[in-house]
């Protein structure tokens, strides 16, 4: 039994797996070593401090050393840096980085939790002092301070979920704000098209955007003058870098523990490394992927709580195992919400895992009811069995009640048939008699029985060439939104009594959203034509033109 439990690093997964030993043990030494000035506070929420939406500073502090001794009985060490690790000795050699002096610590069990840092390129002029990160505290407060210092310019570098959050907070303090994202889109978890509506909220927020072009160099004249890979250059009073985080592992690599992809350390599904004596958890760990079961690096404040729950449990004698991670994220941009989980479309292809795609375009909400919001929702699933291997939704309402429920019908290993069958919460004021979850459930039964026959948007342009008509069955007033090229109108209530079809052609029947394309195409290959529905109707189109629009060149 561990008498002496030593962690390295606090906030989420160190301070859970902290408060947890200690339920499970009354009588062992708890000793929590921190590098930085506070030992738990809510990294999550620093954005919405420096919006203001977060008014006190001091409402992200979590734990205070005072407070986890008297709560807890831990003692918890801040500006305390683990330097090494003598794994035959089990000790840890540690600076008092307030004392400057150095000292040996020992354990009988280690836990690592030391988490991510930012990435920072090795890009000329990057280390000027006004090309800051945001990780934690201090960095929220070199970043106020620098706001406060007739700041009126920002360049965001990364479209990830902390860039977009800073984007919103800058914007909220009024400051003029241009995104600079290397990649062909914005917020990856996403696949491309289902980003369009988060691009069309920036665009009305007046953020300038430039997507697909890089930060090259940086020139620290009066004000920062930046190059992007294109070319272009962007005059600005401060950037904030966040495009991405990298595992903490020196130690662990110091220490010859063995590292995974990425350079994340390798654990075992009790959190356990390749030290039978050493633990470790939260950002700079691997985990398997729940979907894939492929190793990865999901640096998320959920899976690192869990972690550190499950570590204490089984260094404390405990059974207990990490089930895995699946990535469900959730991000608020202005008015819209658009979140992730399991695998998307790209990375489902990146590890040869054979899917079916469906889109739907439902209200929060009963439509009668006043307010009602739209919910785009891409769901991914095993065309055989019908497994749920992803999901991915954006909208203004109700997009984080239906993204759970989906993250856990992944998790559980649930079918597109369990989706259509779920019985949720309804009244009118918060769903609908069929729930968007049931719809897309039932549209993907409707898809694997043969009732749905689907084409994709990748395979439109090659199916138009080859000779299929393209029919167009909304209603003339709708066409004001506009039209894919080479569609011919024809509204559904005139296509039963429609004669002049051919029939040794193949039909392509779109609507808005897909539903009325859906009755269409049954119609249709009812009375002998080859008739597909497009995926996701004129929508999911648009959405994916708007997200072209925005790549690989400057917009403001």
């Amino acid at each position: 039994m561990t008498k002496k439990l030593v962690i390295v690093g606090g906030v989420a997964g160190g301070a859970s797996a902290a408060a947890r030993a200690r339920r499970l043990s009354e009588t062992a030494e708890i000793v929590m070593l921190e590098r930085g000035p506070f030992v738990s506070f809510a990294n999550c929420g620093l954005p919405y401090h420096i919006s203001g939406e977060i008014e006190s500073r001091n409402a992200l502090l979590l734990h205070t050393p005072e407070s986890l001794r008297a709560r807890f009985n831990i003692d918890s060490r801040t500006q305390h840096e683990v330097i090494s690790i003598d794994r035959a000795a089990k000790t840890v050699t540690v600076r008092d980085l307030c004392a400057e002096r150095e000292y040996v610590e020992h354990y009988d069990t280690l836990l690592l939790a030391p988490g991510a840092a930012p990435i920072r390129p090795p890009l000329p002029g990057i280390d000027d002092p006004r090309v800051l990160t945001l990780r934690n505290i201090p960095d929220m407060d070199q970043i106020m301070a620098a706001l406060d210092a007739q700041v009126r310019r920002v360049c965001v570098v990364g479209a990830g979920f902390i860039g977009l959050e800073m984007i919103e907070a800058l914007r909220h303090r009024g400051l003029e704000v241009t995104l600079i994202e290397r990649d062909p889109q914005i917020m990856a978890p996403l696949d491309a098209e289902m980003t369009a509506p988060l691009l069309e909220a920036l665009q009305r927020q007046q953020v300038k955007l430039h997507i697909g072009d890089g930060l090259a160099a940086i020139e620290p004249n009066p004000q920062l003058q930046l190059t992007l890979s294109s070319g272009a250059r962007i005059e600005t009073d401060l950037v904030v870098l966040a495009i991405g985080v990298r595992p903490e592992n020196k130690l662990a690599q110091d220490a010859g523990l063995t590292l995974g992809v990425g350079g994340a350390i390798a654990v075992n599904a009790q959190q356990q490394t390749s030290d039978p004596a050493i633990y470790a958890v939260g950002d700079a760990v691997q985990v398997r992927h729940v979907v894939s079961g492929h190793p990865v690096i999901l640096p998320l404040a959920g899976p690192a709580n869990r972690q550190g729950r499950i570590a204490a449990d089984v260094i404390f004698g405990k059974q207990a195992t990490y089930r895995g991670s699946q990535g469900t994220a959730i991000c608020k941009l202005f008015e819209m919400t658009a979140g992730a989980t399991g695998l998307n479309e790209k990375a489902l292809k990146a590890a040869n895992i054979p899917y079916r795609k469906i889109y739907i375009h439902a209200a929060d909400h009963a439509g009668y009811y006043p307010g009602a919001k739209q919910i785009s929702l891409k769901l991914l699933f095993d065309g055989d069995s019908g497994r749920v291997l992803g999901a991915q939704a954006v909208g203004e309402s109700g997009v984080d009640k239906r993204l759970d429920v989906l993250a856990t019908a992944i998790q559980a290993q649930m079918t597109v048939d369990d989706l259509a069958e779920m019985e949720l919460s309804y009244a009118p004021p918060y769903g609908a008699a069929k729930d968007p979850v049931n719809i897309a459930g039932m549209a993907a039964q409707n898809l694997i029985a043969g009732l749905s026959s689907l084409i994709d948007l990748e395979e439109l342009d090659a199916a138009i060439s080859a000779g299929a008509a393209l029919i167009d069955l909304r209603q003339p007033e709708e066409l004001r939104q506009g039209q894919i090229p080479g569609a011919e109108n024809l509204p559904l209530p005139q296509l039963r009594a429609q004669t002049q079809l051919p029939k040794d052609a193949p039909v392509i029947v779109y609507c808005q959203v897909g539903l009325r394309g859906y009755v269409g195409q049954r119609q249709l290959q009812q009375r002998g034509y080859s008739a597909r529905n497009l995926n996701g109707g004129f929508r999911t189109w648009k959405m994916t033109q708007t997200a072209k629009s925005f790549s690989g060149k400057g917009n403001s």
